[in-house]
This record gives structure tokens, C-alpha cells and sequence, in this order.
């Protein structure tokens, strides 16, 4: 059975990178006595992913755990799931809610929304002519650092300006909303880079909100 189960990362959990995080909760389902099922082969893993990494140092409002459970559907009770859960994970991780999905279903993200806080007096006309300029262009050229299979470093230039559905100011600080495809997305470092921030003019952590889901059947 897949159990989806959406939570919050706040705090310094948000320092843990995407494979810390798959670790968390493997170690959590072990302890709460959660039978999960495991992949075959010689090194059996357990059947359990997040759909959509998250950068070091982000929190999140919205994100995805989906799990595959020996349970049947019919002896399935969501909340002493949930509660059982929660007992075992760490300060900062909040479940929100957990519920049963078909067994051929996935889930691939669409697009995020990031809230970046920004200091008061950053919060001027100069960013405001940043990101209509940025808005305004065409292409956003970047260039990404990659890692070849020797090991070896390589830079390739990628239009990202695809990706960028929306540059806002609110009283807040600044809300951009991304576009995910199969083709990648935008990072966040990059969204700061562009926009002339650094952590200096950062009024607190990054915060990931509203994923959208696109559901296929296989």
C-alpha cells in the first residue's frame, strides 16, 4: 500500500541535505514499528522517497513523503499512523497529514513557491527594477556547475527564464513562484544570485511553499 504522508521542516532541520532527510525517516518508520516494504536484490532498501529534494538550508510548508506500507488498505487508520509517527521523528518535523493512495500511482511536482524575507531597507526600487528586468527578459542565461563521471567539474549554460513564473514583492520580502518540469527547474541559489541577494540582506530562512502535483497512474 503507498501511504503519502505531507509534513514541515522548520529550525535547523532545514540544514540537513535531501539524503539526511530520506534518513530521518527511515530511522523514524523503524522505531514506530512501521512494516515497510523493501526493494529485492542484494541490498534491499526500503520503498520510500521524496519527491522533490529540497535545498540545504530551506524550510518547507509543503512537502512529500511517499511510502510503501504492508498494511492493507482496509486496516489502514490514518491518524494512529500519523500519531505513531510523529512520537519518532525530531524537533522540527511536523506531520500534516497522511492518507492511502492506489498502488500505480506517482506524483511529480509541477511548480513551487519560495519566500524570500528580506530586510526592510533592501526592500527598495532597486530590487523593484531588478526583477522587472528580470521578468522583462527573454532568456536568463546561467551558467551550472556539473560533476562529469571522472569526477571532473564542467560548466554549461542554461536558460532558466522558463522556470520563473512570477517575481513579487510583499511586505513579507520577495515570492517567487517556479516552474517544474521534467527538464529541471530554477535553484535557489541561482534565484538569489539574479536578484542581488545574499545572506547578509536575508531577514531569516528560505521558505518552500504551495508544491503543486501532477498525478499519473503507471
Amino acid at each position: 500500500m503507498l501511504v503519502l504522508i505531507k509534513f514541515k521542516v522548520r529550525g535547523n532541520l532545514r540544514f540537513l541535505s535531501h539524503a539526511e532527510m530520506v534518513k530521518v525517516f527511515q530511522r523514524a518508520s523503524v522505531r514506530a514499528g512501521i512494516k515497510t516494504e523493501y526493494s529485492q536484490g542484494f541490498n534491499p532498501r526500503p520503498k520510500l522517497s521524496l519527491p522533490l529534494p529540497k535545498s540545504v538550508a530551506v524550510e518547507s510548508e509543503d512537502d512529500l513523503l511517499c511510502l510503501r506500507v504492508k498494511n492493507s488498505a482496509s486496516s489502514f487508520d490514518p491518524e494512529r499512523f500519523k500519531t505513531r509517527l510523529s512520537k519518532q521523528l525530531p524537533e522540527g518535523c511536523e506531520l500534516l497529514s497522511v492518507s492511502a493512495e492506489k498502488e500505480k500511482v506517482s506524483f511529480q511536482p509541477s511548480a513551487a513557491t519560495y519566500l524570500l524575507p528580506v530586510h526592510q531597507k533592501y526592500l527598495n526600487e532597486k530590487l523593484q527594477t531588478n526583477i522587472k528586468r528580470l521578468l522583462a527578459s527573454k532568456s536568463l542565461n546561467i551558467q551550472r556547475q556539473t560533476k562529469t563521471k571522472n569526477s571532473k567539474s564542467k560548466f554549461k549554460s542554461v536558460d532558466v527564464r522558463s522556470f520563473l513564473k512570477s517575481v513579487e514583492l510583499d511586505g513579507r520580502g520577495i515570492i517567487v513562484e517556479c516552474k517544474i518540469t521534467a527538464a529541471g527547474t530554477i535553484r535557489v541559489d541561482e534565484i538569489l544570485k539574479m536578484l542581488g541577494l545574499d545572506a547578509e540582506k536575508l531577514a531569516g530562512p528560505i521558505r518552500r511553499t504551495n508544491v503543486q502535483w501532477q498525478v499519473s497512474e503507471s
